[in-house]
């Protein structure tokens, strides 16, 4: 059992700092819905889980002064926002790939709600980026977070700077893996909006005296629908597999 001393009660601060702010920023444990005390509560429980594997990393950091406590702290709170921004960028692109699958779809224009984020997105969007999130806590991914967080320890070392090229880097080569990884799943709908683009446009050539839009719309509606049912759970699967091995490999 680890005797609970001053230095204890520090380095288990420390490591909140990272947990803390990786959880700040991690999809699920981020969301305005979640109340601020519960998300603390996550945040501290998930540090005490960690505390008795990590604490002996910051046994170099005993009595540190506190200029150097400053500086590690600084360290630790922007590795792990650096985490959770990462983990962030699965999300963000869902949700933008998203909106240009309900556009395609015909359903980009509905009202909807504010459920997941401030702002309020078309329901097709709250959809895709509900189920994922769902998805994450049903598939277990949220036990492989706090894994990835311990595992952090050995591959950035505590109270390691954060070299800003590097971390540039990696912010950039995320983005554009997410990115990618959106387009693929996104493509049935791209193809799906092309093909229906082009023959509207032929009928409106063809016949420009009948509205076409308005008589086409349900149609369009109708064909997204059907795209969703059938390529959606294979959409979600392939996210949710992307965003596992990236947990698991980091």
């Amino acid at each position: 059992m680890t005797p609970v001393t001053p230095d204890t009660l520090l380095h288990a601060f420390l490591i909140f700092c990272r947990i803390g702010a990786c959880l700040m920023l991690m999809p699920g444990f981020s969301s305005p819905r979640v109340p601020v005390r519960f998300r603390l509560l996550i945040a501290i429980g998930a540090t005490l889980a960690l505390a008795p594997f990590v604490l002996p990393a910051f046994a170099p950091f005993a009595d540190p002064g506190p200029a150097t406590l400053l500086r590690i702290i600084v360290a630790e709170t922007m590795t792990g926002a650096l985490i959770g921004l990462m983990a962030r960028f699965f999300f963000l692109a869902l949700q933008t790939i998203a909106t240009a699958m309900a556009t395609t779809a015909g359903l980009g224009q509905l009202p909807g709600l504010p459920i997941d984020e401030a702002e309020a997105s078309a329901p097709f969007v709250t959809l895709i980026t509900m189920t994922a999130a769902t998805l994450m806590f049903v598939t277990n991914q949220h036990a492989e977070v706090i894994r990835a967080l311990a595992g952090s320890y050995t591959r950035i070392a505590p109270g390691t700077a954060l070299d800003a090229q590097a971390g540039l880097i990696q912010i950039a080569d995320r983005a554009s893996e997410t990115f990618y990884l959106a387009l693929r799943i996104g493509s049935p709908f791209m193809i799906y909006g092309i093909v229906v683009n082009l023959a509207i446009g032929l009928m409106n050539k063809l016949t420009p005296q009948i509205p076409v839009y308005f008589i086409s719309l349900p149609f369009v509606i109708a064909g997204g629908l059907f795209l969703l049912y059938f390529s959606g759970p294979e959409t979600l699967r392939l996210f949710i597999a992307a965003f596992s091995t990236w947990l698991q490999r980091g």
